[in-house]
């Protein structure tokens, strides 16, 4: 046996406490004096919020107006009521909630909603535009710089408007009598060679139309001298 067995005894019978868990053997009796009331056991307010609650309730109002009594005269508002009646009630702006604690901000500041003006290239033309502009303007110029050769070397002519407007009244009317022909066709394409005669109709008919278009659109015409 250990021989500090007698220590270890008295040190538990000092630190244990009677009726730790059952509690005391005899409980206190009220005495007849002390017996429980009606709302004994309910919360009650402080002294200060029960005045206020008080007077509240036993504040009176004021008298009613007499029957003689004027009604006080001359007082003016600077409200405007029209513009009162007439608002229209601030609608709630949209947010987005970013997290799982509800935090939320604006939905136009988020990033969630497309905006092409903040784009760094809004408003620019595209490199696509810029080339295809780029290559018409530089056919255009190679066009005139060979128009010009040809007419200085005097292989083209220039059309006078007159001249211009006998060509566009000759191409109209060949297109008129292609149209002609071309109505008077059959409507059943049984063989190759109605196939072929409303082919080769098409493709003259599509051909002077072009050319009656290009010579409307630009005033100035240079046609090779034979």
């Amino acid at each position: 046996m250990s021989k500090f067995r007698p220590t270890v005894v008295l040190e538990k019978k000092s630190t244990k406490d009677a009726m730790r868990t059952m509690g005391p053997a005899k409980v206190e009796v009220p005495t007849p004096e002390k017996y429980l009331k009606k709302h004994s056991k309910e919360l009650k307010l402080p002294e200060q919020a029960q005045k206020v609650v008080i007077n509240s309730y036993t504040m009176r109002k004021s008298a009613v107006p007499a029957r003689t009594d004027n009604p006080p005269m001359g007082f003016q508002t600077q409200r405007d009521f029209i513009k009162t009646a007439t608002a229209v009630p601030m609608k709630p702006k949209p947010t987005s909630v970013d997290t799982s604690k509800g935090h939320k901000q604006l939905l136009e500041n988020s990033g969630l909603v497309p905006k092409y003006i903040k784009k760094k290239h809004y408003g620019e033309v595209p490199e696509y535009l810029q080339q295809r502009n780029e290559e018409e303007q530089r056919a255009q110029e190679e066009y005139d710089m060979f128009v010009e050769e040809q007419r200085k070397q005097g292989a083209m002519k220039h059309l006078s408007d007159e001249e211009r407007h006998i060509v566009l009244e000759g191409l109209k009317k060949n297109w008129d009598e292609l149209h002609h022909d071309y109505q008077g066709l059959s409507l059943v394409t049984d063989n190759l060679s109605k196939k072929a005669r409303r082919d080769s109709l098409g493709t003259a008919m599509k051909q002077l139309e072009n050319d009656i278009k290009l010579i409307e659109r630009f005033k100035t015409i240079y046609i090779p001298s034979y």
